[in-house]
C-alpha cells in the first residue's frame, strides 16, 4: 500500500534529514514513526503528501509515485491530523469536516451525509455538534472533528502527526482507545508520528524507530520489546518498559540457565549430601543426553531413604513445563502452580535449558525495578 524505496532528504545546506529509506507497509496497517527529536520522523511522514519534497527515491501509494500526481490533488486524498487541530474557526463543524468533500466537487447532499456519518462516527451528534464553532468545543472534541475531517474525503491513507501530544493524559487515552476502536470500522492505512514510547506500543502495528534520519528498526511492537535491533533501540524504548510488558519478555529473561541436575540411578544418600551442599531443596533428574525425566524434592529423598535406593526411584514427572519459546508472562502465571515452586525450561526436544523458579522472577524483575528507580532519581 505505501513503499518508500531509497528515500533521502537532503537540504541545499548539504544536511540529510533522511537517509535511503526503505520499507512497506500494507494496507489497514497503522505505522507508527517513533524516534529522539530531529531524527526525521516528522520529514518522513510529510514527504508523503509532498509537504516536503523528497530529494531522490521513489514514495509509492498503492503503487503510484507521489512525484507524478498534482500535490493538491494528491493532498486531498491523503488525509491529515495534527496536534494542533487545524480547524478554520470561522467555519462551523459541519463546514471544516465538508471541505475536502466540497473541493473534491460533492453534491451538497452527499456531503452533507458524510459529515452526519463522520460525526456519529468519532462520538460526536450531529444535532448538536455539526452547528457549533471550534472555540465552543474541548481540545479532545475538536480532535475527533479533525480525524472525522481527515475520514471525510474517503483517503487512501491517513497522516497524524502528534495528534493528541496537547491533550490531557486522560483525554489522550481515550482518544487513543477511539482511534482503535474506528480503526476495527474503516481499516485505513495510517501514518502515526509520535514521541510517545507507550502510544507507540498501543497503537501500532509495525512501529518504526529512527535515529539520525535512518531507519533502525521497523517491526512488531512484540518483536520490538523482545528482539531490539541494537543497544540504541534497547536503550530506547527502555528495559524497564520491556518488563512492564511480560508477554514480551523471553522466558531465558527470568530464568535460572544452571539448574543442578542428576542421573536417576544416583545413590540417594549422596544426593541429599550433594543437596545440603548446594544449598537446594529440588533437583531435576534427566537421562545422560540432559533430557528431563522429573522432578526430586529434598522431602522425596528423605523419605525415600529407609525404602529406595536411586533418586530415580523418588522422582515425579513434571506437572508443569515450559519450552524455551515461552514469555515471562506464562511463566508469572504458572509458577503458583508449579510443585516445589520451579519450572523446569526445555528445548522441542526436552533437553533442559534452566529453571523458573519464585527467586529468579523475583531477583528479575526486581532488578528492573530497582534500575528504573535509579533511572528516575538520576
Amino acid at each position: 500500500m505505501l513503499k518508500f524505496e531509497h528515500v533521502t532528504k537532503r537540504y541545499p545546506n548539504g544536511h540529510m534529514a533522511v537517509k535511503d529509506l526503505n520499507f512497506e507497509i500494507a494496507a489497514g496497517e497503522i505505522l507508527v514513526l517513533i524516534g529522539p527529536s530531529g531524527c526525521g520522523k516528522t520529514t518522513t511522514m510529510k514527504m508523503i503528501n509532498r509537504l516536503i519534497e523528497h530529494t531522490s527515491g521513489n514514495i509509492l501509494i498503492q503503487g503510484k509515485d507521489v512525484n507524478l500526481q498534482n500535490p493538491d490533488k494528491l493532498r486531498r486524498n491523503v488525509g491529515y491530523v495534527i496536534q494542533q487541530v487545524g480547524l478554520f474557526p470561522h467555519y462551523t463543524i459541519e463546514d471544516n469536516i465538508g471541505l475536502i468533500p466540497q473541493l473534491k466537487g460533492w453534491d451538497k447532499k452527499r456531503k452533507h451525509q458524510k459529515v452526519q456519518d463522520m460525526l456519529r462516527l468519532v462520538g460526536l451528534d450531529p444535532e448538536i455538534y455539526a452547528s457549533r464553532y471550534p472555540k465552543q468545543l474541548s481540545g479532545g472534541q475538536q480532535q475527533r472533528v479533525g480525524v472525522a475531517r481527515a475520514l471525510a474525503g474517503e483517503p487512501d491513507i491517513i497522516l497524524m502527526d502528534e495528534p493528541f501530544g496537547a491533550l490531557d493524559p486522560i483525554t489522550r487515552e481515550q482518544l487513543q482507545d477511539e482511534l482503535l476502536r474506528l480503526q476495527k470500522e474503516v481499516k485505513k492505512t495510517i501514518v502515526f508520528v509520535t514521541h510517545d514510547m507507550d502510544e507507540a506500543l498501543k497503537l501500532g502495528d509495525k512501529i518504526a524507530i529512527m535515529k539520525d534520519g535512518e531507519l533502525v528498526q521497523l517491526d512488531s511492537p512484540e518483536r520490538i520489546l523482545s528482539q531490539p535491533a541494537n543497544v540504541f533501540v534497547e536503550d530506547f524504548i527502555g528495559k524497564n518498559r520491556i518488563f512492564q510488558n511480560p508477554e514480551y519478555i523471553p522466558v531465558h529473561s527470568v530464568m535460572r540457565d544452571n539448574p543442578s541436575l542428576t542421573l536417576p540411578d544416583r545413590n540417594l544418600g549422596k544426593a541429599l549430601t550433594y543437596m545440603r551442599q548446594k544449598k537446594i531443596d529440588t533437583l531435576l533428574v534427566c537421562d545422560s543426553s540432559n533430557k528431563l525425566m522429573g522432578i526430586a524434592s529434598a522431602y522425596d529423598v528423605v523419605a525415600g531413604l529407609d525404602h529406595h535406593e536411586t533418586i530415580g526411584e523418588v522422582t515425579h514427572p513434571p506437572a508443569i513445563v515450559l519450552e524455551e519459546t515461552a514469555t515471562a508472562k506464562e511463566a508469572l502465571l504458572l509458577i503458583g502452580e508449579a510443585p516445589y515452586g520451579i519450572i523446569p525450561v526445555v528445548d522441542h526436544e526436552g533437553i533442559i535449558k534452566g529453571v523458573v523458579t519464585r527467586s529468579s522472577l523475583l531477583t528479575a524483575f526486581t532488578a528492573q525495578w530497582s534500575d528504573g528507580q535509579k533511572e528516575a532519581g538520576a
